[in-house]
C-alpha cells in the first residue's frame, strides 16, 4: 500500500510533494534518492496540483517568462524559480516544417520542435534546470553527471552560472565539439576509458562513497528532479500548437527518459483540463548501432537486451537504457513504435533536414528525422496527421558526421572564373 510521508519543511520545490515509486506506488519524502527501497523501482516526482482553476493556471502560464519557468507550477522548483541565476533554458521554436512535410509526402502539418537554441545547444538545458533546483534544496555543493556529451555541456555551464563546482565524466572518445564545450565552463571534466554504460557504473560507485560527499549527481541521485524538465517539452508543444496534442511524436531514444517524460507531460496536461483528452502516437527513434529498445518492439519482448553500442549518433549510444521497458509500455498503449535507421541514413537525414527547412540538427536529431522518415515509407506513421519530430540539439557539436560538406567550388575573382564554374545564372 502506498504511504505518504510529509516532506522535511525546509525543503521547498513547489507542487512537489513526495518520491513516488513508479511499480509499488510507495511514497517517501523528498530527496536525493533515485530507487525504492522497498522493491528498488525507479522514483517520480509526485505533485499536489489540487485547487488549480484550468482557465486561471492557462492564463498564469501565458503571462509567464519565456522559458521552462511558464511551467513552475507544475514542475519541483520553488515559486521564485525564474528569479535565481540559472539558463532560463526552453521555450524553443515549433517550426512549421512545410518544405519537409512536401518531401516526405505529408498532408498534414509536420512540425519540428528545434531544441537547439537552448543555452548549450541542447535539449538538456531543460533537465539540468530543474535538477539544479533541487541541488540547492539538498545543499548539494557540487553538480556532477555521467554524459554522452550534451548533458555534460549543460551541467558545466548551468554550474557556473549558479555558482556551484562540477565535476562531469564522459567516455574518452566523445566528438571534440562536445569535449570543448563540456571543458570550457571551467569545470572539472574526467574522461572514462570505456563506453557511456561504464561511466554510469563509475558514477553510481561514487555516490557511496565519501570521495562524492556534497555532489549532486543530475542523472543519477537527482534523477527524478532532472527528468521532469523534459516534460516542459510537451508543455511548449501543446501550448504552441494553441493548447492541443499532437497526434503523433516522433522522440530520439537515449535512457528513454525523455520519451517517458514527454508521455507523462501530456498526461497531466489532460487531467489538469489544460488540452482535450484525444488519442496521441508516440514513436521511438534509434540508431541501428544502438537500438535495444527498438530491437525489444519488434520481437515483441518487454525485456531491454543490453548492447554495445556502435554508431556515430554518440548522444544515444546508451546500451542499457533504465527507461527501455516504459517506452515500450508507451509506444504500445499509443498504438506507436519504436524503430531504428544505419549510421548512413542518420547522415542522410541530417542533410534532409538541413536542405529542407535551414536547420542543421546533431546526429540525435539525424536518428529522429530518419526514422520519421522511415515510419512514413514503412506506413508506421500516418503523413495525414499533425505530427510533431523532435531535435534535440545542434549539428556544430557533431560535425564529423558530415565532414564531407564544403565549398562547392574555388574560383578566381573574376566573372570569367565564376562563369567557367558553372554557377552562372541561366
Amino acid at each position: 500500500m502506498a504511504v505518504d510521508t510529509p516532506a522535511p519543511a525546509a525543503v521547498d520545490l513547489g507542487p512537489a510533494t513526495a518520491l513516488s515509486c513508479r511499480e509499488c506506488g510507495t511514497r517517501f519524502p523528498l530527496g536525493p534518492s533515485f530507487a525504492c527501497l522497498e522493491c528498488f523501482g525507479p522514483l517520480e516526482i509526485a505533485y499536489d496540483y489540487a485547487g488549480h482553476d484550468a482557465e486561471e493556471l492557462r492564463k498564469r502560464i501565458e503571462a509567464g517568462p519565456a522559458s521552462i519557468w511558464r511551467y513552475a507550477p507544475l514542475l519541483p522548483v520553488p515559486a521564485d524559480v525564474a528569479g535565481k541565476p540559472n539558463l532560463n533554458p526552453g521555450w524553443t521554436p515549433l517550426v512549421k516544417a512545410d518544405n519537409l512535410g512536401r518531401e516526405l509526402g505529408f498532408t498534414a502539418q509536420l512540425h519540428i520542435k528545434d531544441d537547439s537554441g537552448n543555452p548549450t545547444h541542447s535539449f538538456k538545458d531543460r533537465v539540468v534546470a530543474c535538477a539544479i533546483e533541487a541541488a540547492r534544496a539538498f545543499d548539494f555543493t557540487t553538480l556532477s553527471c555521467s554524459s554522452t556529451g550534451n548533458l555534460a555541456g549543460a551541467v558545466g555551464a548551468a554550474a557556473a552560472r549558479a555558482g556551484f563546482k562540477s565535476c562531469v565524466f564522459i567516455p574518452h572518445d566523445l566528438e571534440q565539439g562536445k569535449v570543448v564545450m563540456a571543458g570550457v565552463y571551467g569545470g572539472e571534466l574526467v574522461g572514462i576509458d570505456g563506453n557511456y554504460d561504464d561511466v554510469n557504473r563509475f558514477c553510481s560507485e561514487l555516490i557511496g562513497d565519501p570521495a562524492g560527499e556534497g555532489w549532486g549527481f543530475v542523472n543519477v541521485n537527482l534523477r527524478p528532479y532532472y527528468g521532469e524538465g523534459s516534460k516542459t517539452l510537451a508543455f511548449e508543444i501543446c501550448e504552441q500548437l494553441g493548447w492541443r496534442l499532437p497526434e503523433q511524436i516522433v522522440i530520439p531514444i537515449a535512457s528513454g527518459s525523455q520519451l517517458t517524460k514527454i508521455d507523462k507531460g501530456l498526461q497531466e496536461l489532460i487531467k489538469l483540463g489544460l488540452v482535450e483528452d484525444r488519442p496521441y502516437k508516440i514513436f521511438g527513434a534509434q540508431a541501428e548501432g544502438c537500438s535495444p529498445v527498438s530491437a525489444a518492439f519488434k520481437a515483441g519482448r518487454d525485456v531491454i537486451k543490453p548492447v554495445k553500442p556502435d554508431t556515430i549518433a554518440k548522444s544515444l549510444a546508451i546500451g542499457n537504457p533504465a527507461d527501455g521497458p516504459y517506452v515500450l509500455d508507451i509506444a504500445r498503449r499509443t498504438g506507436g513504435a519504436v524503430e531504428d535507421v544505419t549510421d548512413a541514413q542518420v547522415v542522410e537525414a541530417i542533410r534532409l533536414l538541413a536542405r529542407t527547412e535551414g536547420i542543421f540538427a546533431e546526429t540525435a536529431g539525424g536518428v529522429t528525422v530518419g526514422v520519421l522518415k522511415k515510419l512514413v515509407e514503412t506506413g508506421q506513421l500516418d503523413p495525414s496527421k499533425e505530427t510533431v519530430a523532435i531535435n534535440t540539439g545542434d549539428g556544430l557539436k557533431t560535425l564529423d558526421a558530415v565532414a564531407d560538406s564544403g565549398m562547392t567550388a574555388v574560383i578566381r575573382p573574376t566573372l570569367e572564373s565564376f562563369r567557367a564554374a558553372g554557377l552562372a545564372s541561366a
